[in-house]
């Protein structure tokens, strides 16, 4: 599966995207977050607040943290936009 950063994200974790093999039981988008954020210091900080992570599934927003991520080939985590 393919992860992209965006943003802030992006800057803290040190990389816009990455390849990785899920390991088993993260199957959710609430599970990948929780995964990700045992990654390491780095993702920890970018993931701090994961409330307000948006989220989108193969070019999709998702809100629904229970969202399944069987089939999806890239997920996209970014922070909220401001306009102005």
């Amino acid at each position: 599966m393919k992860l992209v950063y965006f943003s802030w994200i992006r800057e803290r974790i040190g990389t816009g995207e990455e390849d990785v093999t899920l390991p088993d039981g993260v199957d959710t988008i609430a599970s990948l977050l929780d995964w990700l954020k045992s990654r390491g210091e780095e993702f920890e900080a970018a993931l701090e607040h994961p409330d307000v992570v948006r989220i989108a599934l193969d070019h999709e927003h998702v809100d629904d943290r229970e969202t399944s991520l069987e089939g999806v080939k890239e997920v996209a985590l970014f922070p909220p936009m401001t306009g102005g």
